[in-house]
Parts: C-alpha cells; structure tokens; sequence
C-alpha cells in the first residue's frame, strides 16, 4: 500500500494515530520514497501527527542523518558513504530495518535538536569500525566549545529478557524494550567512540553515553570508548549481551551501570575520572541495581564483570583533591545546562537485590571501596549467602574500605532493625570485601602503574600482577599491553573532525 493510499484510509477511519504509539508491536506505517539514500534529492517523509516516517535517511544533500523533526523514523535499508554527518533529532532505526555505518565515520550531535541515534528492537545496524578507522559520535560544537551534554548518545534495544517486562527505555525516547529472545541480534558495534552525550532534555532526564535496553546476546560489542557523558557512561537494562574492551573517560555520573536484569559478561574495562566532575546523586564507578524498589524479579541483575581498572578522584596525581562542591565544578567542561554536580562515593555499590559479579579488578582512589547497601531489597542477604562474587580484587587508596548505606562515608557497622551504627566496629561491606578469595587493600604506590597510553592518569602495571591462578588483576597485563593504542582519544575537547 503506498502512503498516500494509507493516508486516506487513516483519515477515513480515524484510528491510525497508534501507530506513533511507543509500543513497538504497534505496526508503523508502510514507508516508501527515498529508496536507498543515494538519489540527488532527499528522500520521501510521511508525518503521523509530529512523527515523521520515511525509508531514507540522508538529507541536506546527503549530510544529515534524519531530516530535523525531533523524532524521526527510519524504516529502509541504507549504507552510508565514509564521510562526516550531522545527527538531527531523535533518529529511530525502526523494526525491519537496517543501516550500515562504514569505518572512519564522523557522526556530529546537532545540540539544537537533541540528537541521539536509537536503535530500536528488531532494527539493526551495523558500526564496524576499526583500530586504524574508529567510528566516531561527537559534539557539533568547535574545538575547545565541547561540554557533557552536548547531544544525546547512542541507544541500543532489544527482545532479550529483562525482570520489567517490556519498559520504556531511560532518557524520553519513545522505543520499549524487552522480550524473551536472549540470542536477539542488533547489530555490530566495534571501535567506536561517543564523546560528549547526554544532552538533558527535562530534568534529571539525560539520555547515557551508550544505553543498552535488553540487547541479546548475538550482538556483536567490542572496543568503545565513552567520553564526557553528561550521565552514565554504560548503562544496561536487561538483556544478555556480551561485551569486551569498554572506556569510560571522565563521565559524570556511574561508569558502569547495570539494571533489571543484565546478565551478561563484560570483559575488559578501564574507567577514569574527572576529579571535578561528580554527580549530584553521588557518582560510583559501579552501580547495580535489580530494579528500583529492590524486588526479588527475575531474571536478576547478574551479570560478570572481569579484568576492570578504575582510576577515581582521589589518586596520586590529584594530589588536590577534596570531595566537596568547592571543587567538585566541573572546570572548563561546566555546560551550564541544567545538570547539578555533586560528591563521589563508591568504587562499587551494589544493592536492591543485584547479585552483581566482579572478577580481577584494580580500583584506585575513590572515597568508598565497596557499598553493599541494604536499604532497599536484600544484596546484602545475598552476599552472606555466596549469591554473587567479588574476587581477586585490589583496592588501594580508599578512604574508607566498605559503607553499608548510600551516602555514608564512614566505615561504620549498620544494624538494619534499629537502623543505627555502630562505629567500634567494621561495616559489613568492608568483612565481606576481605572474605572474598584474592582480594587485598593495597598502596597506590606499590600498584606500579604508568600511562603509556598517555591518559593523564597512571593506569596500567608495569609489570604484571598476578591473580596467583594464571591471570591478571585489573584491565591490562603489563605497560605493553595497550589494546587502547590507535582507535582511542584522551583530548577529545581539542581535536578537529
């Protein structure tokens, strides 16, 4: 049926405005005009109230990706020429659909439109980059005019499991997620780097750096860097998806955040901070949670994380660091948009039921070391029942080794039935810490860490060191395992694209 067809029959009818429902098993309408994008003239846009629908998606003679409208849907089959695109508006890569983003790419977040480029279930695209051609998601803005927030991100969906059922994706687009194919498939993505996202749209509504919304497990994830998120860097909700060789760069809230059920294996992580950047909600490197209220849902939140490094505030090299919002101010990157700053808190906090895994780990510098919090939901239950692990874990230069409670700062026993604390002695955060196999509190000195990658932090051992059963603790081996060498960038504030 041709659109016009299928305009005349909407109005006769009266009944097709659903199909801008934000539930994806509401049929779009059919979509022609356009063709595979390489016509002179942009292509054919069909609206549905302010939807706008077409099967193209390069316009302005073939610049832009998405034609302006602040939420626009893609339903074709198109891939892009190497080049350098402008992102307008929230572009849906819609069920059916598939779009090809080829190595060396430029894609640049119109901060006008709020951009973000969101993958919904059953579309699929592919982000092949690679180390010699990274793909490339960055602020419009000129060199040295870059700020967090500068324009949305990137979201991926799927039908994989997730412990809500199907639920409406974090940070305003319309795209729900969730199924029960945990093998669903959404793309490739590899070595490619998002810098400056989480433009926030209303309050306290950013969209991440990188969203994952129960992805499956046949998606293809590896070698991204994440850079001055005005959010999270990582955030996953549900799903079953692999993942390897992971940077988050100085973001403003979490690192990596885990919800509603992932379960995947992320192997290969490397987070560094800003030591002027904090959230208002107490920024963690890792924060995990089951769901919002702490229920017992399955599937849980249990998903593994191995060979993580994380270098917070509070490291030799910021030999000035305070936690407090006298310094915490974001410097030079404030974007004066809304976003509040505030402290930080936890190399890791787990709560509301996650049975969160963590395997061979380095952490340095942060005010907490761990955070097993028993506010909401039973994390705490279990950890003492062995339901998750923290293995061969070193933490060097916490101020305080465990918390058992959101924004408490001292290491102090708390007894949840008379919810009061007990400071003779140790929280339980910091008994557990010690009981888990290979975990030690060390010095920052005594890590040996260099910066061959020329991060501004110390991160890498020169030398390496051993989990004692045949591998290593944190994300590189030794100062000549770079697998950050040639798709990554430290100075994306100053370089020209």
């Amino acid at each position: 049926m041709c659109w016009t067809l299928f305009m005349s029959a909407a109005i006769a009818l009266g009944s097709m405005m659903t199909a801008c429902s934000s539930s994806n098993d509401t049929p779009a309408p059919p979509i022609t005009g356009g063709g595979d994008g390489n016509e002179d003239k942009d292509p054919e846009v069909s609206y549905v109230g302010s939807v706008a629908y077409s099967d193209g998606i390069l316009f302005n003679k073939k610049t832009e990706l998405g034609n302006g409208s602040q939420e626009f849907v893609f339903g074709g089959n198109v891939e892009l020429g190497k080049g350098t695109y402008l992102l307008k508006g929230w572009v849906y890569v819609a069920k059916g659909a598939k779009l090809v983003i080829p190595a060396g790419t430029v894609i640049k977040g119109d901060k006008q439109t709020q951009a973000a480029l969101i993958i919904e279930p059953g579309g699929y695209v592919e982000m092949r980059g690679t180390k010699e051609a990274p793909i490339v998601m960055t602020s419009e803005e000129a060199p040295g005019n870059r700020r967090p927030g500068d324009w949305g991100g990137l979201i991926i969906c799927g039908y994989a499991k997730n412990n809500q059922g199907e639920q409406q994706i974090e940070g305003g687009p319309r795209t729900k997620h969730g199924g029960d194919d945990d093998n669903d498939n959404s793309g490739i993505f590899q070595y490619i780097r998002v810098e400056f996202a989480g433009y926030p749209f209303a309050t306290d509504k950013e969209i991440n750096g990188i969203t994952f919304g129960s992805v499956g497990k046949a998606t293809i994830i590896d070698h991204l860097q994440v850079s001055y998120s005005n959010d999270d860097s990582y955030e996953w909700f549900g799903g079953t998806a692999d993942a390897s060789y992971l940077v988050a760069y100085k973001g403003w809230d979490d690192d990596f955040d885990t919800d509603n059920g992932f379960s995947g294996t992320v192997q290969y992580c490397l987070a560094i901070r800003d030591p002027r950047i904090a959230d208002t909600s107490q920024s963690n490197s890792f924060e995990s949670d089951n769901n919002a209220t702490g229920a017992d849902t399955a599937p849980f939140t249990h998903a593994t994380f191995k060979n993580v490094t994380l270098i917070g505030p509070a490291v030799a090299k910021n030999s000035d660091f305070v936690n407090s919002s006298e310094y915490i101010n974001a410097g030079s990157v404030y974007p004066d948009n809304g976003s509040k700053l505030g402290k930080f808190q936890a190399a890791i906090q787990i709560r509301r039921s996650s049975k969160l895994n963590i395997e061979n780990m380095l952490a340095a510098g942060y005010p907490i070391g761990l955070i097993v919090d028993g506010e909401k939901g039973n994390s705490v239950q279990y950890a003492r029942d062995g339901e998750f692990k923290l293995r061969n874990i070193f933490f060097a230069g916490m101020s305080a080794l465990g918390s058992d409670n959101n924004k408490k700062y001292e290491d102090e026993l708390y007894d949840p039935e008379t919810k009061s604390y007990d400071a003779t002695q140790f929280s339980y955060s910091h008994t557990f810490f010690l009981s888990q196999a290979g975990n030690k509190v060390m010095n920052e000195a005594d890590l040996n860490l260099t910066d061959p990658a020329k991060t501004g932090q110390n991160y890498c051992p020169a030398a390496i060191i051993s989990d004692g059963n045949g591998g290593y603790i944190g994300a590189f081996k030794e100062s000549s395992d770079n697998w950050l060498e040639g798709w990554t960038n430290f100075d994306p504030q100053n370089t020209v694209y």
